[in-house]
């Protein structure tokens, strides 16, 4: 289906942030808007918001002046939903309630034309239970736009049960058309994105609970070695911990209590207290003049280690060892033993971690003298790296690992011995994620993938991550973390166990 035409009105409801980014969207993509607010003033704020906006774009020569007054002139205030009765699409930016989204498409319905798109911008309500009551429940779907809406490129396109397949690919055309990135998905809890990124906050939160690492060294790990923009604490900041925690909540309940996505006691504590991140002025860290961010946790400087010896080979650590050698290091060559592949610092045994604790993985293996270090998402380019020390080691142990990272030029952060350390766990946790909802049908891997780079920045889509660092380690870490938690949270999907026993079959 083609998108909707230029000439055809666009109608919203809801003059918040939302509806007024999506708004701008429509009118600078040449459409007519109706933008409606239930709110006395709200509609002429948001207006003047984005004349303000329109002003500073041109100032920067980011936008043309003549086509920023004539985007403005396209969007006029409705004065009831009547004023609806032209449009082609007309969308829903108004509270996060079934009820009361419900009762707006039927007001709506009873308005527009049979052709009209009735679409709502929610970000994990029930799409199917919106259009429940709705004549022609087939003209509904989700149009999930990502904040702020004239920025980010990703809208995801969410089908219910009742919705026609015209009606979606109508709006995948439109949001082409309004220089958008469309991902299709279907009505489950928390579509794409909002499923797909819960272990990026649950195993963060589970970390900081278990008192594993603090904060700031958690979020500098996963930015200094995973690769993501900004760390998980700093992120549930600034989304706000009241909204983060909601959204767990709501995909919770809907899953029926998957303890995948149990919310987090602490998050639980946090939001009572009234700590939502910026807006309140505190959540992780602290906001506002004078304030501080917490040091981050590294090691000290320790020795560069005498003797580096590679035993076996591991194509994963190949990067690592390619650093370690520009960095001068001479890296010894051994066969493998029975032990796998693994690689000696001055005595101390050091392994990419595979779920495990550090501990546990010294008791299988009589490897007391044991170090271990977490996923990177590039090694030639990680400025930190987290290790943990088995408890039977001596505190030669760290400093082994320490200084065989720093001799490249790495920040070592050492946490407790938890299993999976920080990156590696919480990329099994997304990977296994993503070949879940794929299992189900909830959207194709390429969108997922594309979903996750767009819509909350990623260095990496989860299948291209998982392929990457293989699928018998993401299984392997899982096993390992459900066995160490006796948690279903942590079981490996159907489809994963399928693919490794799939490469694994003779």
């Amino acid at each position: 289906m083609p998108a909707i035409a230029p000439d055809r009105t666009i109608g919203i409801v809801g003059a918040g942030a939302m509806g007024a980014g999506i708004a701008q969207v429509a009118a600078l993509a040449g459409h007519r808007v109706r933008l409606f607010d239930q709110r006395d003033g709200a509609v002429d704020s948001a207006i003047a918001a984005m004349a303000k906006t329109f002003d500073g774009l041109v100032a920067k020569g980011k936008l043309a002046a003549d086509k920023a007054e004539a985007t403005l002139g396209r969007i006029e205030p409705a004065e009831n939903l009547a004023d609806f009765d032209v449009c082609a699409l007309a969308i829903e930016a108004i509270v996060e309630d079934v009820g009361a989204k419900r009762n707006l498409f039927a007001d709506l319905e009873a308005i527009v034309a049979p052709d009209c798109i009735l679409a709502s911008n929610t970000s994990s309500l029930s799409i199917s239970a919106l259009a429940r009551d709705l004549e022609y429940p087939g003209r509904v779907a989700g149009f999930h736009f990502f904040n702020p809406a004239p920025l980010m490129k990703l809208v995801e396109i969410v089908s219910g049960l009742g919705t026609d397949e015209a009606t979606a690919a109508t709006l995948c055309d439109t949001a082409r058309a309004w220089g958008k990135t469309p991902v299709r998905a279907i009505s489950t809890p928390g579509f794409v994105v909002n499923r797909c990124a819960r272990p990026f906050y649950g195993e963060a939160l589970r970390l900081l609970g278990e008192r594993a690492v603090d904060a700031a060294t958690l979020d500098a790990v996963m930015c200094e070695a995973g690769g993501f923009k900004m760390g998980p604490c700093a992120l549930m900041d600034l989304i706000g911990h009241d909204i983060n925690f909601a959204v767990t909540n709501a995909v919770y309940a809907a899953t029926f209590n998957d303890p995948r996505y149990l919310p987090a006691h602490l998050q639980s504590e946090m939001v009572a207290a009234g700590h939502f991140g910026r807006k309140s002025g505190r959540g992780f860290f602290a906001y506002g003049a004078g304030a501080e961010k917490p040091p981050v946790s590294s090691e000290p400087e320790a020795p560069k280690p005498a003797q580096v010896t590679r035993e076996g080979d591991d194509e994963r650590l190949e990067p690592l060892l390619a650093r370690a050698k520009e960095a001068g290091l001479f890296v010894h060559r051994r066969l493998a033993t029975e032990a796998g592949p693994r690689l000696l610092v001055d005595g101390t045994v050091l392994h990419l971690s595979d779920g495990r604790s550090a501990t546990r993985r010294a008791r299988d293996t009589g490897e007391n003298e044991l170090a271990l270090f977490d996923l990177a998402l590039d090694y030639t380019t990680a400025t930190r790296i987290a290790i943990s020390v088995a408890d039977q080691a001596t505190g030669q142990a760290a400093a082994s690992a320490a200084g065989f990272f720093q001799a490249m030029g790495i920040a070592v952060s050492l946490i407790d011995d938890a299993p999976g350390l920080v990156v590696l766990r919480t990329v099994a946790m997304l990977v296994n994620e993503a070949l879940d909802m794929a299992q189900h049908g909830v959207a194709s891997p390429e969108d997922i993938d594309l979903a996750m780079t767009l819509g909350v920045n990623y260095p990496k889509g989860p299948f291209a991550w998982g392929s990457e660092i293989g699928l018998d380690l993401v299984k392997t870490v899982l096993d390992n973390l459900k066995r160490h938690y006796g948690e279903d949270r942590y079981r490996a999907s159907p489809r994963l166990n399928r693919l490794v026993a799939r490469e694994t079959a003779p």
